[in-house]
């Protein structure tokens, strides 16, 4: 349908224009000419740039479009081509003498897509109050204006005066609680069988069918409307923009030692149920209408619709409604205590009811806002709120991104006002496993609130299990679809043969339940799920779990940099224990073993600088990570960085308790790895190690041996075997010659440094307040350039004649 739009040329199109404007100019306008308008409008909309129009036919537009001889038809495509055009240089469109409310309303909105040009904006906003404060003519009405009325408050609230909102309030009060409660009358179709004589209309009725005894709603039902009606359903959907925008000015509240607040309720009671609130003023009034509307449309939403059409309204008019409640309670605190008990009343009936969960949001955001105020304990309701509903719809991905913009508005008065929000954390979780591209950068201002030091080490280990936590929802979700009737049987004693059999089987049911808890469980349990990780390995490749491993590089990042900020000496010790343990214990997706590595490695040099003495205090740790030779091929980001991380930290610099025997212990360790590593095989035999890691721990070795000067006669030995290694045909054929060059140069470099050993030791150990500036930094595995310019002065270039 766009294609032929799309594919029009500029002298095609204006050769089309010209037979447009010829119709447009005869003296009726027929079937043609519309047919003609709906094809040019399709033309303009259907390209990604704006097609430029002839002057004199943009001038023809709009003379048509503002003649009262013109067909509605053929007006309301004229009006849709300038909309299309904007912003349109050659309009002369003026609203100021517009009595016609229709016509007024298509000029309007060519008026307001010219672009935010605030005196277009006010002018037209100031027509549209002028015409509803007047009583309008027969056959004229006010709802095609308030579209109109309600982009213009969008585009620029200030357009309008105080004088202005006023009348709007007090005509939108009426609209919204004394429209008829008749239904309205069919219009005559005109044909031969009509019947003048036609029934007088009915009341309308409840979406259940009975007739409606109460006041008319967007919820009452019927087969017409009458234009009051219309107004009144027109009113409730700019309602809570108007009050955002224009129900707080003004407003006088009384003061905190006049009466108390259960007074000021009382008050309020009182004028909702007096005849005298039509002396209340505008915006008073107007509050207090729609308080009553709104507690309308919640006793409405507690029958039963016979269509599905109208169940859907329901839930859309209950959410709407809590929330225009809310607001009229931040604006006049009145309201608070008699909004608390009914909200109180509509949560427990809603509670239990899947289809409802959206509603239970502003809900809760109203108990946010006004429990302390209202002295109630709403700890009850967001229990339920973080418990069940993750738990049970993380796979509705509308509710989740609305579920998670919930909790990120109001991450900071949860962090002070309930403890259930961080411990709801596994529970969140479950929403970005599920639907992780969309809620990424939601989870990115999340996190922050959901960490300190009672929840650091658990989420730690969830962002790591998160692709496994995405694989056992699936398996979840497949389980619920399974009837119970076709359900087998588990024998604890046959192994099961698929996810689907494991999840209810005994040996892995507490992993499974463990996983996907709906709230912390402190406790240090990375081994115990190392089964289950094995067994959901035939979900890897599955597009969500993909997806969901994808996002765990980005959180993890954050993490630590979050976690830096509060983070002592004992949580760091902690978690480097883990990153190590973990880093052997992932879920086996390749791409994202990698990525992990890389982050892991990264975040453990900016530990280590947060916390040196780790090194001495982890020596065993350390010790048993670095002087295992698999984690050199399977985990050579990690292992580096460890490494580079003993050379940098072990120092009685950075540690008063840092001994010889301790330096010595580390020596042997990276000795031993550095000889396995770079002995020579046959050549069928020979391993290929990453160039890095062999030049990082030579430099580590040298580095210690700068600190414990016993140990330089063995490094000076090795190192000056290391032209030996290069040189080997085993070696040369599974390493490039850049690599062994490099390594070469790095042996050289390192042993001319320890010819001078006093240089060496300020090099490799310098005072703390020396090791920060730029002269020592290191980036992972180059030396500094001290070390250059001591080889240089050593092996002078060839040429070089002493002075």
């Amino acid at each position: 349908l766009l294609s032929p739009g799309r594919e029009i040329q500029e002298e095609e199109l204006s050769r089309f224009v010209s037979r447009v404007a010829a119709l447009l100019q005869a003296p009726e306008l027929g079937p043609e000419a519309v047919d003609c308008l709906q094809r040019l409008h399709l033309a303009l909309a259907a390209t990604k740039y704006p097609r430029r129009l002839d002057g004199k036919f943009v001038e023809l537009l709009q003379t048509v479009l503002c003649s009262s001889k013109c067909p509605e038809q053929v007006q309301v495509l004229c009006a849709a081509i300038l909309r299309e055009m904007s912003p349109c240089n050659d309009l002369i469109l003026s609203c100021d003498e517009i009595q016609d409310t229709k016509l007024l309303s298509l000029v309007s909105s060519v008026l307001l897509a010219q672009g935010n040009k605030k005196a277009e904006v006010s002018a037209v906003g100031q027509r549209i109050v002028k015409v509803l404060e007047r009583r309008l003519p027969e056959g004229q009405s006010a709802r095609y204006l308030l579209p109109v009325l309600s982009n213009v408050i969008s585009l620029s609230p200030e357009s309008l005066t105080e004088e202005q909102t006023d009348v709007v309030s007090k005509k939108m009060a009426d609209w919204l609680r004394y429209a008829s409660i008749q239904q309205g009358v069919a219009q005559p179709s005109g044909g031969f069988f009509s019947n003048p004589r036609t029934r007088q209309p009915g009341p309308v009725t409840e979406v259940d069918g009975a007739i409606a005894t109460d006041f008319f709603t967007v919820l009452s039902v019927g087969q017409h409307y009458t234009q009051d009606q219309w107004l009144n359903v027109q009113a409730f959907s700019m309602l809570r923009n108007w009050l955002l925008c224009y129900g707080g000015k003004g407003l006088k509240t009384p003061s905190s030692d006049d009466k108390s607040g259960m007074d000021r309720s009382a008050m309020s009671v009182v004028s909702t149920t007096s005849t005298s609130s039509r002396l209340l003023p505008p915006k008073d009034r107007l509050r207090e209408k729609a308080f009553e509307y709104c507690q309308r449309l919640i006793e409405q939403s507690n029958r039963r619709a016979l269509k599905k059409d109208d169940g859907d309204l329901q839930k859309a008019c209950l959410i709407e409604a809590v929330t225009i409640m809310d607001i009229i309670c931040k604006q006049d605190s009145s309201y608070v205590y008699r909004a608390v008990s009914f909200l109180k009343i509509l949560h427990s009936r809603i509670r239990g009811d899947a289809a409802y969960a959206r509603a239970l949001l502003p809900i809760a955001q109203f108990f946010l806002n006004h429990s302390k105020m209202a002295a109630v304990d709403a700890d009850a309701i967001y229990k339920h709120l973080f418990t069940d509903i993750p738990a049970q719809l993380y796979h509705n991905p509308s509710l989740a991104f609305e579920f998670v913009q919930f909790c990120k508005d109001n991450s900071q008065l949860f962090t002070e006002t309930s403890s259930i929000f961080r411990q709801s954390f596994p529970n969140l979780f479950k929403f970005l496993a599920w639907n992780s591209p969309p809620l990424i950068s939601e989870f990115v201002d999340l996190l922050p609130f959901l960490l300190d030091t009672s929840t650091a080490i658990e989420i730690f280990h969830l962002l790591l299990d998160l692709p496994c936590l995405t694989a056992a929802l699936d398996i979840q979700l497949r389980s619920t679809a399974v009837p119970t009737s076709e359900r087998a049987a588990c024998d604890p004693a046959v192994q099961p043969a698929t996810c689907l059999e494991a999840f209810r089987h005994p040996l892995y049911k507490n992993m499974f339940q463990y996983l996907l808890r709906t709230k912390s469980v402190p406790e240090d349990a990375p081994e115990r799920l190392i089964p289950l990780r094995q067994l959901l390995g035939s979900l890897a490749s599955s597009p969500r779990v993909v997806q969901c491993a994808e996002t765990v590089p980005v959180l993890l990042e954050l993490f630590f940099r979050v976690v830096a900020e509060f983070a002592d000496g004992p949580l760091i010790n902690q978690l480097v224990v883990l990153l190590l343990q973990r880093s052997d214990q992932l879920y086996e997706i390749p791409a994202f073993k990698d990525d992990v590595y890389r982050v892991l490695s990264s975040q453990l040099v900016m530990l280590c600088r947060l916390h040196p003495a780790l090194i001495v205090e982890l020596s065993t740790e350390i010790l048993e990570f670095s002087g295992t030779v698999s984690n050199i091929q399977n985990k050579e980001a990690i292992f580096t960085h460890v490494v580079w991380a003993i050379g940098e930290y072990l120092s009685v610099s950075y540690d008063k308790r840092c001994t010889v025997e301790q330096i010595s212990r580390f020596f042997e360790t990276l000795e031993a790895m550095l000889f396995e590593i770079t002995q020579l095989r046959p050549l069928a035999s020979t391993p290929s190690y990453a160039p890095r890691a062999i030049s990082v721990l030579m430099a580590t070795l040298t580095k210690l041996a700068a600190r414990s000067q016993d140990l330089i006669p063995r490094v000076s030995m090795f190192l000056s075997k290391m032209r030996t290694f290069v040189q080997s045909p085993a070696v040369t054929s599974v390493y490039c010659e850049e690599d062994l060059e490099e390594i070469l140069t790095r042996a050289t470099e390192l042993m001319n440094l320890l010819k001078m050993p006093s240089v060496a030791q300020f090099v490799f150990t310098p005072p703390v307040e020396v090791a920060s500036t730029r002269f020592q930094k290191e980036v992972n595995d180059s030396l500094p350039f001290a070390l250059r310019m001591v080889t240089r002065l050593l092996e002078p270039p060839a040429g070089f004649m002493p002075g």
